[in-house]
C-alpha cells in the first residue's frame, strides 16, 4: 500500500502509514469479536436468562439499534475530534459492555451490557475508514476498505472459533470476562501508537458553529446521490450475512436443517473464510476498474436471493449439504459488497465531510439488518418456529433496496462525472 502515484497533496503512505492504520484495524478487529459473540452463544443465551425466540432476537437489535443510531453522530465526532479520541471512547464502551454482559445475572442487565457494546462499537468503523484517508492516497481508498473489512471478518472467525470453544469449555463468565481482556490490550496499543494524520497533512480545522454546523453537514452529505446511492447498496448487501453470523445462523442450522453444533460452526465459519476471500477481489477488482462498482453489489444482491430461495424452497425437509455450503460461500460475499457503498459515497464529498457521509452510509446495513432480525424473531414465534417464512423476510428488504438502487444510479454517476471534470480542470490551472 504505497503512496507512489497518488495526486497532489495526498498523504504518503507506505510502513508507517500501515503501522499506524494497523492499530486502528486492531481496534475495529476486537469490536467485531465482541459484537459477534452472541452469534455463537445465541443457544446458551436463551437457556441462560430464560426467554424465546423474540426476546433472544431483542439482544442483537438493541445492539443494531444503538450502532445504526450511532453513525451520524459518530461521523461528526470523527470530523470534528479526529480518530484516536473518538476509538479511544468506543474502546472504553464496548469493553465495559462486554464484561457487563459476562457477569450480568439478570436479561435486563444483559441488554443494558449490549446496549453499551453497541455504543461503543458504533465508534470503530468509521473512526477506521477516517484513518485510511488521511494516511493513504486516495486511489488505495477501495483496498484500505475492503482489508479493513476483511481484518473484521477475522474477528468474525475468533468468535466462531475460538470464543465458541471457550463458552463450551470453561463457561459462559470466564469466557466473555476473558474476552473482555482484549479490549484493555488494544486501548493501550492505541494510546501509545495511533496517530489522526501523518506530518504535514493537517487537516483544516473545523469551523466552530454549533448546531448549525452539524445540521448543514448532515444536510449536504445527504443532497449529494452518492452518499444516498451508497447508504442504499451498503443496506441492500450486508444484512444476509449480518442476520445469519451474528444470532439467526446457528439456530437455523441446528434446528432447521437438523446439523450438529460443529457442522453449523463450520459453516459459520465457511462465510467468514468467504468474506475474506472476496473482499480481497472485489478491492483489487474496484481499484482497477471503477466501473465495477454497481454490477458486483447487485450481482451479489442476485445471487445471495437465488440461494436463499433455492435454500427455502427445497422440496425435502431439509437442504442438502452441497446446497448449503454454496448458501454459506456466497453470503461470505455480502460484507465485501457493502463496502462498495463506502466507495460511492467518498468522491461524492469533501474531506471535512468524510465522516458524516460514512456514518450516513454505513447506517443502511445496520438499519435492513435491525429490521431483519426483529421479523424473523417475530415470525418464529408466530408460526412454530417455521424458519422458511421467518426468512422469507430477507427478499422484502432485498427488494426495497434494489428499487432505491436504481432509482439513484444515474444521478449519483451524473453528479461523479461532474467532480471529476471540475476536479482535473483545477489541476490543469494550478498556478505556478
Amino acid at each position: 500500500m504505497s503512496g507512489s502515484g497518488g495526486l497532489p497533496g495526498d498523504p504518503p503512505g507506505g510502513r508507517r502509514a500501515i503501522a499506524v492504520w494497523g492499530v486502528g484495524v486492531s481496534v475495529y478487529f476486537v469490536a467485531v469479536i465482541f459484537r459477534t459473540s452472541l452469534g455463537v452463544a445465541g443457544l446458551d443465551a436463551a437457556d441462560r436468562f430464560h426467554v424465546n425466540a423474540s426476546a433472544l432476537s431483542t439482544f442483537s437489535i438493541l445492539q443494531l439499534l444503538v450502532y445504526a443510531g450511532m453513525q451520524i453522530p459518530v461521523g461528526l465526532l470523527v470530523d470534528r475530534l479526529g480518530t484516536k479520541r473518538v476509538l479511544g471512547i468506543g474502546v472504553v464502551l464496548f469493553t465495559v459492555g462486554q464484561l457487563g454482559f459476562a457477569l450480568s445475572p439478570s436479561y435486563g442487565m444483559a441488554l443494558a451490557s449490549r446496549a453499551l457494546l453497541g455504543c461503543g462499537d458504533a465508534m470503530t468503523f468509521i473512526s477506521v475508514l477516517r484513518l485510511g484517508t488521511r494516511w493513504f492516497p486516495a486511489r488505495r481508498g477501495p483496498m484500505v476498505a475492503q482489508v479493513a473489512g476483511l481484518v473484521g471478518m477475522a474477528g468474525n472467525l475468533v468468535s466462531t472459533l475460538v470464543l465458541a470453544r471457550l463458552l463450551h469449555g470453561i463457561g459462559w463468565t470466564a469466557a466473555f470476562a476473558g474476552s473482555a481482556l482484549a479490549g484493555v490490550v488494544v486501548l493501550v496499543l492505541l494510546l501509545l501508537f495511533l496517530k489522526d494524520h501523518p506530518e504535514g497533512h493537517e487537516p483544516e480545522p473545523p469551523p466552530h458553529q454549533g448546531a448549525a454546523y452539524v445540521r448543514r453537514q448532515i444536510a449536504t452529505s445527504w443532497r449529494e446521490p452518492g452518499t444516498r446511492l451508497g447508504l442504499w447498496v451498503h443496506f441492500t448487501t450486508q444484512f444476509p450475512a449480518m442476520v445469519f453470523l451474528l444470532l439467526w445462523g446457528m439456530p437455523f442450522l441446528v434446528e432447521a436443517q437438523g446439523l450438529s453444533r460443529g457442522t453449523a460452526g463450520g459453516l459459520l465459519t465457511l462465510v467468514v473464510l468467504s468474506n475474506m476471500t472476496v473482499g480481497l477481489v472485489y478491492g483489487q477488482v474496484i481499484a482497477r476498474h471503477h466501473a465495477a462498482r454497481l454490477p458486483l453489489a447487485l450481482g451479489t444482491v442476485g445471487a445471495t436471493a437465488l440461494l436463499w430461495a433455492a435454500t427455502l424452497a427445497y422440496p425435502a425437509d431439509r437442504a442438502p449439504m452441497w446446497l448449503l455450503v454454496v448458501l454459506c460461500t456466497v453470503l461470505g460475499a455480502c460484507g465485501p459488497a457493502s463496502m462498495i457503498g463506502f466507495d460511492f459515497a467518498r468522491p461524492a464529498n469533501p474531506p471535512q465531510r468524510q465522516g458524516t457521509a460514512s456514518g450516513i452510509t454505513n447506517m443502511g446495513g445496520f438499519v435492513a439488518s435491525m429490521t431483519t432480525l426483529f421479523a424473523i424473531g417475530v415470525l418464529l414465534d408466530a408460526t412454530g418456529d417455521d424458519y422458511r417464512v421467518a426468512f422469507s423476510s430477507v427478499f422484502v428488504l432485498q427488494a426495497l433496496g434494489v428499487t432505491q438502487i436504481l432509482r439513484l444510479r444515474g444521478r449519483a454517476a451524473s453528479r461523479e462525472r461532474e467532480r471529476l471534470v471540475a476536479s482535473r480542470v483545477e489541476t490543469a490551472h494550478v498556478p505556478v
